[in-house]
């Protein structure tokens, strides 16, 4: 059984659809082939401008016979890689001959407890997320342990449950923001968390369960869906057995769980709170490990893949691996370039996978071409937008003053339940920013850091609210 293209995509997430579809475009004539372990993929769809270089987009999840016309596709695993010989295996066996591979495998969760406890589960791909409703059907209380997005996220939108959530952190959301925004956060919720949640509910997507059913037994064979993209949680009904009186989470924060006991019918932490040592006991039905993901390359290679101190695949700037004519883009990837841009920094999102996915195929389209081209700008600023606790944020640059040491100033501004406005400066020029609510400041801030505009003739009166900046600096 073998089969020939020209480019092999391997994944079926936002980065590996997003090289897939860019090499349709760059190179129509050439054969692409998505190799995804799922049939159900991940598609960037409603792409809007933020800034000139940022964009917020939904995530659509699209059978993949679906995509971009002249990708092929395999629902199958890959297993190993002849990188000398350009052939790749799958698992069933068949080899796939091509000219450029890009691996876009993404990551698997970092599940707490020493082995695959029944009562924990790991939220990273759709067939999790399913898994995580059926659970919460008949649950009354809910442990999250975790301090990231997802985390953060399903602290806001579980309903019908009592939620603790456990952070090894002083304050919520610390992966995004600092102690003002987190304290911003929770202001606002303690003035609305606490009303009625009695509207109808969001309709979950039933058309895709049967698909992502575990496959027969005898195949012994779990699927893996691709990573789950911005604003995931408004497709599914994420309630609980309990009362419909909506209560704020309870937190547990610079708190780590020393032991857990599986009993018959729940789960009991014991909790350790590093201030102080004292001990605390809870029990609940099932806990959500939301601590982050590893890259994951469960395959082999006749070349050892050179692997980064995180255990992400080293890639250039073009997104090339050590191995010859072998790519890499989104989660199972880590940038070695050494002249990364002093405003951008790796984070393991939805939009770097889109923005690596695209640079991968321009790539790919490049090197079949003898062209020269250059690296992308979005990898010149780093930009994220995103969603938490029911307000619009955006994140910029070194928005928590990430690799400037103790050089630097915080300029905030304020407006409890509207706003929470944080500029980081060094040496009078704007470094990173964080925008929570309607700031409409996305573009100006995005100007000023590139621009490296002086700011200290302008003093505090930068963020006044009587002064409009993006007007100013347009």
């Amino acid at each position: 059984m073998t089969r020939d293209c020209t480019f092999l995509v391997v994944g079926g997430g936002i980065a590996g659809v997003s090289c897939a579809e860019t090499l349709a475009i760059c190179c129509p004539t050439e054969s692409v082939l998505l190799l995804t372990e799922s049939s159900i993929v991940k598609s960037v769809t409603n792409l809007v401008p933020v800034a000139r270089y940022l964009h917020k987009f939904d995530v659509r999840e699209k059978n993949v016979t679906e995509l971009r016309a002249g990708i092929a596709h395999i629902v199958d695993q890959l297993e190993h890689i002849a990188s000398k010989e350009h052939w790749a295996r799958t698992k069933s066996g068949l080899v796939v001959k091509y000219r450029y591979l890009c691996l876009c495998t993404g990551g698997a969760p970092k599940l707490f407890g020493p082995g695959q406890e029944e009562r924990i589960i790991g939220i990273r791909d759709t067939d999790s997320v399913l898994e995580l409703q059926r659970r919460l059907a008949s649950a009354k209380d809910v442990v999250i342990l975790g301090n990231g997005g997802i985390a953060s996220e399903l602290a806001h939108e579980l309903q019908s449950v009592n939620v603790h959530w456990v952070i090894r952190d002083d304050h919520i959301s610390a992966t995004f923001v600092d102690v003002g925004a987190a304290e911003f956060f929770q202001l606002a919720n303690k003035e609305t968390g606490l009303l009625d949640t009695t509207t109808a509910s969001t309709a979950i997507k039933r058309m895709r369960y049967d698909e992502m059913l575990p496959r027969a037994q005898e195949q012994q064979q779990i699927k893996r869906g691709a990573a789950l993209g911005p604003d995931w949680h408004r497709s599914y009904d994420l309630s609980g057995a309990g009362s419909s009186v909506r209560s704020l989470p309870k937190i547990y924060s610079k708190t780590h769980i020393e032991k857990l006991e599986e009993l018959p019918d729940a789960l009991r932490i014991t909790l350790k709170h590093d201030d102080d040592d004292s001990i605390e006991q809870l029990s609940c039905d099932f806990m959500v490990s939301a601590t982050g993901v590893q890259p994951r390359h469960d395959y082999t290679s006749d070349v050892p893949l050179q692997l980064a101190e995180d255990g992400g695949l080293l890639v250039d700037e073009m997104m090339l691996t050590n191995l010859s004519d072998v790519y890499a883009a989104g989660d199972v990837c880590t940038a070695a370039w050494s002249a990364a841009s002093k405003h951008w920094f790796q984070m393991r999102l939805w939009t770097q996978a889109r923005q690596m996915g695209a640079m991968a195929g321009r790539s790919m389209a490049a090197a079949l071409e003898n062209e020269t081209i250059y690296q992308d700008f979005c990898f010149e600023l780093f930009g994220h937008v995103t969603q938490l606790f029911g307000f619009p944020v955006v994140l910029l640059g070194r928005y928590n003053g990430q690799g400037l040491g103790r050089d630097y100033e915080l300029l905030v501004r304020c407006t409890r339940n509207k706003e929470y406005i944080k500029f980081v400066l060094q040496n009078g020029r704007l470094r990173g920013a964080i925008l929570i609510g309607d700031t409409d400041l996305a573009e100006t801030c995005e100007n000023l850091i590139l621009n490296g505009t002086d700011l200290e003739p302008y003093g505090d009166d930068i963020l006044n609210p009587d002064i409009d900046i993006e007007d100013y600096f347009d």
